[in-house]
């Protein structure tokens, strides 16, 4: 019934399995994988014919992890899988950037690859998993992919690189201080795709290092996969590239003239308005015929990659005017927004970021429910890209997986540098509002965000600074890299490398490549003109922060204190009573955690101070010989007692009230009268002991010293 074909090898410490032919039969190809416990399922479908007019590759990459896979069931009121998770997102996008340069060119048909996590052992992260399980569905299933691929997952402890690590090591990397990067690589047997990563102030060789133990570790996995295809591939899909060079010839004929000089511009709209009207012209020029051949749209882009191509190997001069190797004009200003807790913009050349910073408590965390567990995150970066930012008109929605991924690359560009929570008790959300763009917004945001956050107040480590990189690589293999590159550099260019760092080292390196790999020769080369880049930033950025305020007087304060676990009950109450009164009365917003840990926050000192000494009279011991103020709260004939700390009362005895016979506590007390008294200790029976009489009821001295004093004299 079933002909199934299943291939095993060692991989670090896990045990990776590719099987097919069992599951999904009718998909072009079915491959599931499995590392350790942990199995993902690749399903490859792809149409066999292009549809009318399309003039661009529609590749989709849905990536979903089902919580039964966890022995989970999902959270809210549905109880069902619903839109998409942040880590889905961007796991679809870590598939889909190394597979998308693979395909044929020419190849317009529509392809859907979806990869669904079945089980997950909490220690294998399925991601990796899913990028290979994708890889080799591909490679069985017929379709036009000059494949395969694999990816790894590197990370480096105490001067070493670690192959696959755990899911809990790479968990909140900010706190543990032994691990240092959490990239992941893709590649072929010959180069790497792509590059994506979070790191702590790596050096250039130590992240080359990383990427070149990645693509080495990799190389089984490959072959793996061939071993795989060769027994269970389809027949290849007949597709042949289609033969353009006619209508190119024509094309070029008609307009490259207009183009060229179109392309001479360096301002952005001005250019943008004269490539449109480039385009025009060699449309009138051209026969029905070859306006209605399907790949016209291709001639065009060829057309202008050509020129802007061309030039740059060649020259060295780019479309705005600047060498290879020059950042455009930055502008950096901090305090920009009057009652935001920070705020900084930011603009490089012509894209710009509004950024702004809003501190908040623990209340404030951000609550993650994954397939490991569920955990908090007191750190937040969104990322907002609206048509107006690059002249448009469109539909604005929510963040698409675009905003998401710009969002977490600088996310994990900045997080290296925050301050531990137990020193900055504060959740911390940035929003980068991108108001102007062409090329590199995400690397904007770094910057915008460094700068709003120092705003705020809030103790970063250090700077950090983004630039992008870019690649112009001939086929003859001549080369240009691009620092700090244009949206058309970007979109006709074969690499978008991006890096941030601080002066001490590299944050977050993601790299996307259009072209079949680049050799480590590139990437070092490209790195070291990077730092280049980003030192100057820094530098610009510098010139702001000298003027940046202290912490924001519309943010709120948080104090700290712990306390022993076995007194958290006590703080609470029953039912909350305890700590809503310490609420209502305080005015200030108090959080305790399962430690012990309690965060007070309020904008008002008073109230901070007021919730502090509430809680500390709960939870501390008086202590012997201390003084206190307290009041009186009952009166009997043998003398009074005294609520003197927190809920604790003592008593006075008739003796203890004055230096003279009282007749009764009363001739001297009333109920609710504020009095000070002196903590003599505990009787046998752990009854507290006060008196009055040996403490200035004015000053809250002892007086018993001073007379001590003048008898001795």
């Amino acid at each position: 019934m079933f002909n199934e074909c299943k291939k095993s090898m060692q991989w670090g410490e896990e045990t990776l399995t590719l099987e097919t032919g069992k599951v999904a039969r009718q998909a072009d190809g079915t491959v599931i994988a499995t590392l350790g416990e942990t199995r993902v399922m690749a399903n490859v479908t792809f149409a066999k014919t292009q549809k009318p007019g399309q003039d661009f590759f529609p590749l989709t990459v849905h990536y979903q992890e089902k919580y039964y896979a966890a022995g989970k069931v999902p959270g809210g009121f549905f109880k069902r899988e619903a839109r998409p998770t942040e880590k889905e997102t961007l796991t679809a996008r870590l598939i889909d950037r190394p597979i998308r340069p693979l395909f044929v060119d020419g190849f317009k048909n529509e392809v859907l690859v979806m990869c669904t996590v079945l089980s997950h052992d909490l220690v294998n992260d399925p991601d990796m998993v899913a990028m290979i399980a994708a890889s080799a569905a591909l490679t069985i299933s017929g379709a036009p992919f000059m494949g395969p691929i694999a990816a790894a997952r590197v990370g480096f402890e105490a001067g070493e690189y670690v192959l696959n690590p755990q899911v809990d090591d790479m968990q909140d990397l900010r706190n543990n201080p032994d691990q240092r990067l959490d990239l992941v690589v893709a590649g072929t047997k010959d180069a790497v795709m792509m590059v994506e990563s979070e790191a702590y102030e790596l050096t250039e060789a130590e992240m080359l290092g990383a990427v070149k133990f990645a693509h080495e570790a990799i190389q089984p996995v490959i072959d793996l996969i061939i071993d795989l295809a060769e027994e269970t591939a389809k027949e290849p899909f007949e597709f042949a590239a289609p033969d353009y060079a006619d209508l190119y010839e024509a094309v070029k004929a008609a307009g490259e003239t207009q183009m060229r000089a179109a392309f001479a511009l360096t301002d952005k709209q001005e250019r943008t308005a004269a490539v449109s009207a480039a385009r025009d012209v060699i449309k009138a020029a051209l026969s029905e015929e070859q306006l209605d051949d399907a790949n016209l749209g291709s001639a065009l882009k060829k057309l202008e990659a050509s020129i802007l191509r061309g030039d740059v190997v060649k020259t060295g001069k780019r479309i705005d005017g600047r060498a290879t190797d020059t950042v455009r004009a930055i502008s950096a200003e901090t305090g920009f927004l009057p009652r935001t807790h920070g705020s900084a913009l930011f603009t490089r050349g012509e894209t710009q970021g509004l950024v702004v910073t809003t501190l908040g408590t623990g209340d404030d965390e951000q609550i993650i429910d994954a397939l490991h567990g569920n955990f908090r995150s007191n750190f937040m970066l969104h990322y907002n890209f609206p048509p107006y930012s690059v002249g448009e008109v469109g539909r604005v929605g929510g963040p698409g997986r675009r905003e998401i991924g710009h969002g977490k690359l600088a996310w994990r560009a900045l997080q290296a540098v925050l301050p531990a929570a137990t020193d900055f008790p504060y959740t911390v959300r940035v929003v980068s509002e991108i108001t102007e763009s062409n090329g590199s917004s995400s690397m904007a945001s770094v910057c915008g965000g460094s700068l709003s956050m120092m705003d705020a107040g809030v103790p970063l480590k250090s700077a950090v600074a983004g630039v992008a990189m870019g690649l112009i690589l001939e086929d003859d293999g001549d080369y240009a890299i691009l620092t700090d590159i244009l949206g058309d550099e970007d979109h006709l260019g074969d690499m978008d490398f991006k890096v941030a760092g601080t002066e001490n080292g590299i944050t977050s390196l993601q790299m996307d490549i259009k072209v079949a790999g680049i050799t480590p020769e590139i990437m070092e080369k490209a790195l070291a003109q990077a730092k280049d880049g980003r030192l100057h930033i820094l530098e610009e950025m510098n010139k702001a922060l000298s003027g940046t305020s202290d912490f924001s007087v519309h943010a709120p304060r948080i104090e700290t204190m712990n306390i022993p676990t076995d007194k958290i009950r006590e703080v609470i109450g029953s039912g909350g009573k305890v700590i809503r009164e310490i609420v209502e009365v305080s005015g200030a917003k108090v959080d305790i955690n399962d430690e012990g840990v309690i965060k007070i926050a309020s904008p008002n000192g008073e109230s901070i101070k007021k919730a502090y000494d509430m809680i500390h009279s709960i939870v501390a011991e008086p202590e012997e010989g201390a003084v206190y103020t307290g009041k009186v709260v009952k009166i009997v004939d043998f003398g009074a007692f005294v609520n003197f700390f927190g809920k604790r009362d003592g008593l006075v005895h008739v003796s203890q009230i004055e230096n003279r016979r009282l007749n009764h506590p009363s001739d001297v007390l009333k109920e609710g009268q504020e009095v000070k008294v002196k903590l003599l200790g505990f009787d046998d029976r752990g009854k507290v002991r006060l008196s009055m009489k040996i403490v200035d009821q004015e000053t809250g001295e002892e007086i018993v010293a001073e007379k001590k004093e003048k008898t001795e004299s």
